[in-house]
C-alpha cells in the first residue's frame, strides 16, 4: 500500500497550534507504520459522497481525514472533529475524465453557502459583467482540468465570481481559468497514458506526495508544504528543463515563483550533468542563506547533489575565488572611500556635493572600473541623468584619479575591482570554475558582478540563468547587460501566476508600479495579466494624527491577528530604515508581543514577531504584514529627495527605488496587510489606494 500526503493536509496542519501539530504528527507516523493501529480509532465515514473517506483520531478532538483503498492511504485533511467531518462531506477524490489526474474536488453545491460575503468590498465592475467562459466548449474546459461537475458553473461565471470559483478548483483548472480571464491562452493539461495511476499525472504530483519512509514523512511534516517549492506549474517546469543557447532570464511579480524556478533549475543541471559544478548565487548574504535552506529541502532525497551544487552570495564567492587566485584582498570600506574623495575634492576645489561625488564614483567610475581619462570622458552614464560637459568631467577625473592613487598606495581595492580582475582571469580559462551559474534576484546585481558572472558563463549553452523582477530593484541603478556580453533577447520569460499573495493584496500593491518596466537594454517586463490563486481581506491603509495614535492602531491590529490564530512568527513588521525601528518596536511591545529583529541569517524564531527594515524584506513571507511609519518625509525618504537637484542623481530614479521598497514590503504578506503612517502620509499611499 502506498502512503501519501496531500497539500491540503499539510496546509491544514500548519493552522493548528504547536501542541496540536505534535499530536497529529505522532498519529501520522503511527498510520504509516501500522494503518490498522487500534489507538487511532480508524473508522469509515458515513453521509459523505466519497465512500473511501475514513477518519483517524489524533486525540480526543482532532480528526485526520483519510482516503483509503486497497492500493493507497492518503492523508487529506486535519482539524477539530466537526470541521474535519464538514470538510470531508464537501469533497471527493476522483480521476479527471479527460486528463486522468487525481483531484480532490469540492462539491459544486457548496459554493453559494461559502461565498456570500467574500467580495462585498469588490464592487468596481459594471452591473453587467462579461462572462469569459460562456463561449468556450465543454471539451476545452475539461482539457484544462476543470472537473466535470463544475463546467456549468464556470460557463456562467463572470470576471468577478470566477475568483471565488477558482479558489475551490484544482490548481491546474484555477490557473487556466484565471489566465483566460486576463486575456491569456493557457497550456492544455497533459493526458495520462492508459493504465497509468491518476497520482502519476504531473498535476497530481503537485498536490499528492508519496512518503516512502518515516524520514521522508518527518521532513514533509517538519516544514509547511509550499506547493510551489516542491512541485512546479507546467510553465515553470518548462523553464527548469529547457535548453538555452545563451543567457536566459525569468521575470515576474513578487510571489510568482521565480526563486523556486532558480532552485529547481540548479538542481536539474546538477542532476543531468554528473560531472558539473553548479553555482547558485544572489546579491546578499541574507538571501544566500535563505536559498541554502530551501535547497536543502528540495534535494533532501538527493544529498549527493549538494556536493556539486554550491550556494554563496556574490560577494562571498568573489572573495573565495579572489583569495584562491590572487591572495586575500584588502577590501576598502565605504567610509574610507568617502574620506579619500573628500580630501581629493578639497585639493581640487570641487564645488560638487559629497553625496554627488560618492554616487558618481560608485555608479560610474568604480562600477565600470574606469582607469583613464578617455574612459570617463566617453562612458555612457545610464541612470545618471545629470549632464556633464567635457570640462566638468575633466575636473571630476582629477578628483577620482587621485582617489585611485590613494587606494593603490594604501594597498586597498574596491569590490568592483575584485570582480573585474576575476572576470579578466576567468574569461581566458579553458576549464570553467563553474559549469553553470544561476543568479537569483538578478535585478540587483552590480556591473562588476555581472561582468564576473558573464566570464564564468563564457557564452556556453545553458551556462547562465537569471531570475528577478525589475519592479523589486532597490539597490542598483539600471545599466546595459548586453554591453557586458549578457544578451537575453529571445530567452526571456515572464511568470504570471502568484502563489504567495492574495488577489486583494497583489492588486493594490501592483498600483505602486508601472504596468511595463524597461531594463537598460530596452527589454520590457510586462506586468499585465498576473493573477493570484486565492482571495483574502482587503488591505487596511490608515493614517493617524500622531505617532502615539499610530502605535495604538498597530498594537490593536496585531492583537486581532493573534486572536485569528496567527502565530507571532507568522507576522512581519517593516519600516523604511533603522531610524523607525524603535517606533515599530513600541507598537509591538504595546501589543505585548516578543520581537525578533531580523539578522543576516534571516532566522525565524518561533513565538517571536519579525521586525525588519524594508531592505531586508526580500525573500521573506508572512501570513500578516504591517508596514509602519509611511510618513510623507520617510517614504520617499526626505534626505534622498533633498539631495536631488540639477547636479545630483536623477529624481525619477530615487522615486522608483523608494516605490520598489514599499512594493517589496507590502508583497511579503500572504493574507493580511496593514499599512500605517502619520498624517499627511506618504504620497505613495494615494497610488496604493486609487
Amino acid at each position: 500500500m502506498e502512503f501519501r500526503i496531500a497539500d491540503t493536509f499539510t496546509e491544514s496542519l500548519g493552522k493548528l497550534t504547536g501542541q496540536e501539530q505534535k499530536a497529529v504528527k505522532t498519529a501520522a507516523f503511527d498510520l504509516q507504520m501500522n494503518p490498522a493501529n487500534p489507538g487511532l480509532r480508524l473508522h469509515k465515514l458515513e453521509k459523505v459522497k466519497d465512500p473511501n473517506f475514513w477518519s483517524a483520531s489524533a486525540n480526543m478532538d482532532l480528526r485526520i481525514i483519510l482516503h483509503k483503498t486497497a492500493q493507497s492511504l492518503l492523508l487529506c485533511y486535519v482539524n477539530h472533529h466537526d470541521k474535519a467531518y464538514a470538510w470531508a462531506a464537501r469533497r471527493k477524490l476522483e480521476a479527471h475524465p479527460t486528463t486522468g489526474a487525481a483531484q480532490l474536488v469540492e462539491l459544486r453545491e457548496t459554493l453559494k453557502e461559502i461565498t456570500v460575503s467574500v467580495y462585498k468590498q469588490e464592487t468596481t465592475y459594471p452591473a453587467t459583467l462579461p462572462k469569459p467562459y460562456a463561449s468556450i466548449a465543454e471539451a476545452e474546459l475539461l482539457a484544462y482540468g476543470v472537473p466535470q461537475d463544475w463546467i456549468a458553473e464556470v460557463k456562467q461565471a463572470d470576471v468577478d465570481s470566477i475568483l471565488n470559483i477558482a479558489e475551490r478548483l484544482p490548481a491546474e483548472a484555477a490557473e487556466a481559468l484565471l489566465e483566460i480571464a486576463v486575456g491569456g491562452t493557457p497550456q492544455i493539461a497533459q493526458r495520462l497514458p492508459a493504465g497509468a495511476s491518476p497520482f502519476d499525472h504531473p498535476d497530481a504530483m503537485r498536490r499528492f506526495r508519496v512518503m516512502s519512509d518515516v524520514d521522508e514523512l518527518k521532513l514533509a511534516l517538519e516544514y509547511p508544504w509550499d506547493k510551489w517549492t516542491l512541485f512546479l506549474h507546467p510553465a515553470q517546469h518548462d523553464l527548469v528543463e529547457k535548453n538555452f543557447n545563451g543567457p536566459a532570464r525569468v521575470s515576474g511579480s513578487a510571489g510568482t515563483g521565480k526563486t523556486i524556478v532558480a532552485l529547481h533549475r540548479a538542481a536539474c543541471l546538477a542532476r543531468n550533468n554528473p560531472d558539473a559544478r553548479v553555482l547558485l548565487t544572489t546579491f546578499s548574504d541574507i538571501l544566500a542563506n535563505a536559498l541554502r535552506d530551501k535547497l536543502k529541502r528540495l534535494i533532501s532525497e538527493e544529498l549527493r547533489l549538494g556536493e556539486r551544487l554550491e550556494v554563496y552570495s556574490l560577494k562571498e564567492i568573489g572573495l573565495r575565488q579572489y583569495t584562491a587566485n590572487f591572495g586575500r584582498p584588502d577590501l576598502v570600506d565605504e567610509e574610507t572611500v568617502k574620506g579619500f574623495i573628500q580630501q581629493a575634492a578639497a585639493r581640487h576645489h570641487s564645488t560638487y556635493s559629497p553625496r554627488f561625488l560618492f554616487n558618481e564614483w560608485s555608479h560610474v567610475v568604480d562600477a565600470w572600473q574606469l582607469n583613464a581619462w578617455e574612459g570617463y570622458r566617453d562612458v555612457k552614464r545610464m541612470g545618471r541623468k545629470t549632464r556633464l560637459s567635457e570640462e566638468k568631467r575633466q575636473h571630476l577625473w582629477q578628483v577620482y584619479s587621485e582617489v585611485k592613487t590613494a587606494l593603490k598606495s594604501a594597498g586597498l581595492i574596491t569590490e568592483a575591482e575584485m570582480f573585474t580582475r576575476l572576470a579578466e582571469k576567468f574569461a581566458s580559462n579553458c576549464r570553467p570554475v563553474f559549469d553553470y551559474a544561476i543568479v537569483d534576484e538578478a535585478q540587483d546585481i552590480s556591473i562588476s558582478q555581472l561582468r564576473f558572472i558573464a566570464a564564468l558563463g563564457n557564452n556556453r549553452p545553458n551556462s547562465l540563468f537569471f531570475s528577478g523582477d525589475l519592479g523589486q530593484r532597490i539597490f542598483q541603478q539600471p545599466f546595459s547587460w548586453k554591453s557586458l556580453g549578457v544578451d537575453i533577447r529571445g530567452r526571456s520569460s515572464t511568470l504570471r501566476i502568484n502563489y504567495r499573495t492574495s488577489h486583494q493584496i497583489r492588486r493594490q500593491a501592483d498600483r505602486l508600479l508601472n504596468n511595463e518596466i524597461i531594463d537598460g537594454d530596452g527589454n520590457t517586463e510586462d506586468r499585465n495579466g498576473t493573477v493570484s490563486l486565492f482571495n483574502g481581506p482587503a488591505p487596511i491603509i490608515r493614517l493617524a494624527d500622531s505617532e502615539d495614535a499610530e502605535r495604538n492602531l498597530v498594537a490593536e491590529q496585531l492583537r486581532k491577528y493573534i486572536a485569528l490564530g496567527i502565530e507571532p512568527h507568522e507576522i512581519g513588521v517593516f519600516v523604511r530604515s533603522d531610524d523607525e525601528l524603535q517606533r515599530a518596536s513600541n507598537a509591538i511591545q504595546k501589543a505585548d508581543l516578543p520581537i525578533n529583529i531580523m539578522n543576516k541569517r534571516m532566522e525565524s524564531v518561533v513565538g517571536k514577531l519579525v521586525l525588519s527594515t524594508m531592505h531586508l524584506a526580500k525573500g521573506l513571507e508572512f501570513k500578516a504584514v504591517v508596514v509602519m511609519a509611511c510618513d510623507d518625509d520617510i517614504i520617499p525618504l526626505e534626505s534622498r529627495l533633498s539631495s536631488v537637484s540639477d547636479d545630483t542623481v536623477d529624481l525619477e530614479e530615487v522615486y522608483n527605488t523608494e516605490r520598489h521598497l514599499l512594493y517589496v514590503a507590502c508583497t511579503r504578506a500572504r493574507d493580511y496587510l496593514l499599512v500605517t503612517g502619520v498624517e499627511p502620509g506618504s504620497e505613495f499611499l494615494d497610488d496604493l489606494t486609487h
